[in-house]
């Protein structure tokens, strides 16, 4: 085959720049080029110009071919050698093959923008920071501004207004959604309105970052698809003087919204569960412990694991309705641990509530509570301790009924620990409730403890193996004679902490009753105090 059969245009072009030949294909992208045609006159000027750069000699080895353009088609010209000093100049059209690597590099360029932002966006779970972080990136790699519109909360809708090279600005406004064409309808999650099918011109000045440089020339509307709810959605904007959107480009767009919605949508489910849960943890956490009618509580709860708040072990303080009525102090121990154990320790919690007229008698609560925890889908049981407090002069008059709980530990004023011996059975375990109740008087300064057996059986020691154990425990609170209840707390938790070390441990919690040095005596029905004895109920 001659080189006038190739399927390549090709031009032989003599010493003084005459078109010597000329084959078919050359004809087909130069019609009105012939044999004896001066080649300036018929070719662009860049195959022109490399035709001079060879017959001067100044081509340099290292160049490329050179390449431009003819009819539009983007071509390589190769130049031969021939006999006379011709030049045969081979031009090889790369235009598809130009193309196809520009759009595979588009292509990769896109991914990794993609990749960014789904790293971007799935790196925080703050529903602000999420908008901030799309509109952002929008504006950096899709457009030279991006605002983001959030669900409405009301009537006034969430912006987030993005530039490239500015700053990100965030507001709550009311808004006409309806004067921007495909707005509304992207805000319930229709499918976008094509960008030209848009006037940049009838957009209302809301939507306008401050700052955008000349009129708007081009814009996308899209949705951000969320988890079965729209997530809101996303103007993009071009300057006028910037080449407006394309095909490829809303496509792409609507890929990123596809991603910022999916990311926006879970921070918003993630709040929104947080929420709950911080609303549902504040009825399942310990209280906080005050005086009350000149008795004072104090209480500790650590929880089997440092990233838990809640577990197994209670305690609640439950006010009399005056001076004269007694307080009553409930703490318990539910087995097993984590979030099954709290669960129902809100249900004990809430059943003690309801429980409160009956506060006096000690053994028909335990029957009653007894009696709902058999009859639910537990099947864990509990130990509790019940004490009643009322305050009579200087003095505390207490009364204790332990279902199956460690016994009390009352500090005197000298440092003798006393073990109160009360006892009882489990509460949800059999079908009656067995308790023994004792009454006992705190002088001031004196303090009674309860506590759960997360403290006496915690392992450490230098070993680690060793259980804190209840002389343990009644050593230290020897040193506590005369301490506030919030002290003989804090000092129990440190101990116990401390022998623990970093090692394994279950739910902790204590409770500390303690009448006042310096409480004022005051007479209540008569009484300006009481004995320090015990009977049995």
């Amino acid at each position: 085959m001659t080189w006038a059969e190739a399927p390549y245009p090709v031009l032989v072009v003599d010493r003084h720049g005459g078109l010597v030949r000329i084959n078919e294909a050359a004809r087909r992208i130069l019609p009105d080029a012939a044999s004896g045609d001066w080649l300036h006159e018929q070719v662009p000027s860049w195959l022109w110009g490399a035709h001079q750069r060879i017959d001067a000699g100044t081509r340099g080895a290292s160049e490329g071919p050179p390449t431009g353009r003819i009819n539009g088609r983007l071509f390589e010209a190769h130049p031969t050698q021939a006999g006379d000093g011709d030049v045969v100049w081979w031009l090889v059209d790369e235009t598809d093959r130009r193309l196809a690597e520009t759009a595979l590099s588009d292509a990769q360029v896109r991914t990794e923008v993609l990749s960014e932002a789904s790293g971007a966006l799935l790196s925080t779970l703050n529903v602000p920071r999420c908008m901030e972080v799309a509109a952002s990136m929008a504006a950096e790699h899709l457009a030279e501004a991006a605002v983001l519109i959030a669900p409405p909360h009301g009537r006034r809708y969430p912006l987030t207004y993005a530039r490239q090279g500015g700053p990100v600005t965030q507001t709550t406004r009311k808004v006409d959604v309806a004067g921007v064409p495909g707005l509304a309808e992207a805000l319930q999650g229709f499918p976008p309105v094509p960008a030209r099918w848009i006037d940049p011109a009838l957009l209302p000045d809301w939507v306008i970052p401050d700052g955008l440089s000349g009129p708007v020339g081009s814009v996308i509307v899209t949705p951000l698809p969320g988890h079965g709810v729209p997530a809101g959605a996303l103007v993009l904007l071009r300057s006028s003087t910037e080449q407006a959107f394309t095909e490829g480009e809303e496509v792409f767009a609507r890929l990123f919204a596809a991603r910022a919605g999916a990311a926006l949508s879970a921070a918003r489910l993630y709040t929104e569960q947080a929420t709950i849960t911080a609303t549902l943890m504040r009825e399942l956490l310990p209280p906080a412990l005050h005086s009350v009618h000149g008795v004072e509580y104090a209480g500790g709860y650590r929880a089997a694991k440092d990233h838990e708040r809640v577990g197994g072990d209670f305690y609640d303080v439950h006010p009399g309705a005056d001076p004269t009525q007694e307080t009553l102090v409930v703490l318990g121990d539910v087995a097993g641990k984590g979030l099954d154990a709290a669960v129902l320790t809100g249900k004990i919690r809430n059943t003690l509530q309801a429980l409160l007229p009956l506060a006096e008698d000690h053994q028909r609560i335990l029957g009653l509570l007894n009696g709902a925890l058999l009859t639910s889908h537990h099947t864990r049981f509990a130990t509790m301790v019940l004490a009643s407090v009322r305050r009579r002069g200087g003095r505390a008059q207490v009364r204790l009924t332990s279902a199956g709980h460690l016994p009390p530990l009352i500090v005197r004023n000298d440092g003798t620990v006393e073990e109160v011996p009360t006892h009882g059975t489990l509460v949800g375990a059999l079908p009656a409730v067995k308790a023994h109740t004792v009454e006992t008087v705190l002088a001031p300064g004196e303090t009674c403890l309860l506590y759960t057996d997360g403290i006496t059986e915690a392992r450490g020691g230098p070993l680690g193996d060793e259980l804190f154990g209840e002389r343990r425990l009644q050593r230290a609170l020897t040193e506590c004679a005369g301490m506030p209840a919030e002290a003989v707390v804090e000092r129990v938790q440190m101990l116990a902490a401390q022998w623990l070390g970093a090692g394994r441990h279950d739910d902790m919690a204590a409770v500390a009753i303690s009448a006042p040095r310096n409480g004022s005596l005051k007479v209540v029905n008569g009484h300006a105090g009481g004995t320090r004895s015990r009977r049995s109920m």
